[in-house]
């Protein structure tokens, strides 16, 4: 009886925590510390020093000032920009306040989980808005899938030092680690706007990890081509799309997490991803690699159960663009996923798009397709037991240990019994 009674407690065990194994993961809170989910509140110091101009040699950002950012600041001529842990940088809102590190350029940008380097609006407390400011761009030397293979941004950016895109798939533009990024993304003309983070053909060694985009007016995170690896990566609230990749990104992304506001949406829909091949069809080449994005342990969520508003499915492909989304967790919308108009129900077409070990709770369809008529035939793809979804309806109070953001919020799954399909 005894020996019974400790099997059933194993395999107890080992159901909760493969369980726990969807979503983001972590022994503890990750987001503890480092993160601020109630910047309009914020006090930050008056910026001491200002930053403007081109960086046209190792400089360090220290920590004792507080830095206005001015206009366009672009590190060139293969410098090295570093930032001291604990460092603020303020953007500009008149002049655009932008951070452009150019190709052969680097920024060192490591915080730590007590001192955090924060780019944040120069605005007072409870007057910041999305878009109060540009945001940081990289550009580097790896692979895209444009013509010539070299790209310019539509950034109204200086074109003889903003180009980007190369053939070494392991370049460095530095690091990122334990940074913030708030209320970025200012618009610069009709339906085009700065992102808070833009990755154009940015290297496989760029260290890319514990970063917070919040209340971009854009998207938070866009890779143009490229080849980039993400992990414990936060975009709350954002305008448009959480992560964007176009132009033949190649991107692996883990232990990461979307969290949108119903009403926070684009003219021309939002999603927490949006995978593309190309801007546009004249600009690409077809001979070099099609956008795939390998994506793990990810947590996509709308914050309002039961209230879908302007955004509608937590995914959105398009033709053509591999993904595979394994052990993560959509909650909350319309759908899990849209494919693009262009993708027929063939073998060729949806084997590009995978989905393995995929929690769905409180969505209210599944993947579908711009064509209704294609929807059916999807749906019996992906009921295949190989694909493993769970579709639950379970609260969002008991279904993450801690969803309230007016607190430090812990999206991990709740340890529970309950989680088997439904």
């Amino acid at each position: 009886m005894k020996l019974k009674m400790t099997l059933l407690l194993l395999l107890s065990c080992l159901y909760i925590n493969a369980q726990q194994l969807k979503g983001i993961l972590g022994e503890d809170n990750w987001f503890n510390n480092w993160t601020n989910f109630k910047p309009a509140s914020t006090e930050y110091n008056e910026a001491t020093t200002i930053l403007t101009g081109v960086i046209s040699s190792n400089m360090t950002l220290q920590r004792k000032n507080t830095y206005r950012l001015i206009g366009v600041v672009y590190v060139t001529n293969k410098a090295t920009l570093t930032i001291e842990p604990g460092t603020v940088i303020r953007g500009d809102k008149e002049t655009c306040g932008t951070l452009v590190i150019t190709k052969g350029s680097k920024i060192m940008a490591e915080g730590n989980e007590t001192a955090p380097i924060v780019f944040t609006s120069n605005n007072a407390v409870l007057s910041r808005k999305p878009g109060d400011w540009g945001g940081i761009v990289i550009l580097g030397d790896a692979p895209i899938n444009r013509i010539g293979g070299i790209g310019f941004l539509d950034f109204n950016l200086n074109p003889e030092v903003s180009y980007y895109g190369g053939t070494n798939e392991e370049d460095s533009s530095g690091i990122l680690k334990y940074v913030r990024i708030e209320y970025s993304g200012r618009k610069l003309k009709e339906q085009k706007e700065l992102n808070g983070l833009s990755l154009a053909g940015v290297g496989n060694k760029t260290k890319l990890e514990n970063i917070q985009i919040s209340f971009s007016n854009d998207d938070s995170f866009e890779c143009y081509g490229g080849k980039t690896t993400l992990n414990n990566i936060i975009s709350y609230r954002s305008t448009d799309d959480d992560f964007d990749f176009t132009q033949g990104a190649q991107a692996k992304i883990t232990n990461s997490i979307a969290i949108r506001d119903p009403f926070s949406s684009d003219v021309a829909g939002s999603r927490c991803f949006e995978i593309d091949n190309y801007d546009k069809i004249e600009n690409c080449d077809f001979t070099k690699k099609a956008t795939s994005i390998t994506a793990n342990n990810m947590s996509l969520l709308n914050t309002q159960e039961n209230n879908q508003g302007l955004v509608k499915e937590a995914i959105y492909i398009k033709d053509k663009c591999f993904l595979t989304l394994d052990n993560s967790v959509i909650h909350g919308f319309s759908a899990i996923a849209v494919l693009d108009s262009k993708i027929g129900y063939i073998s060729e077409n949806l084997n590009r798009v995978s989905f393995r070990g995929v929690i769905s709770n409180n969505c209210s369809a599944k993947i579908i397709s711009e064509v209704a008529a294609n929807n059916v035939e999807i749906e019996n793809w992906y009921s295949n037991a190989s694909y493993a979804f769970d579709y639950t309806t379970i609260p969002t109070l008991d279904f993450f240990i801690q969803p309230s953001l007016k607190k430090i919020p812990d999206f991990r799954l709740r340890s529970y019994t309950n989680l088997a399909s439904k």
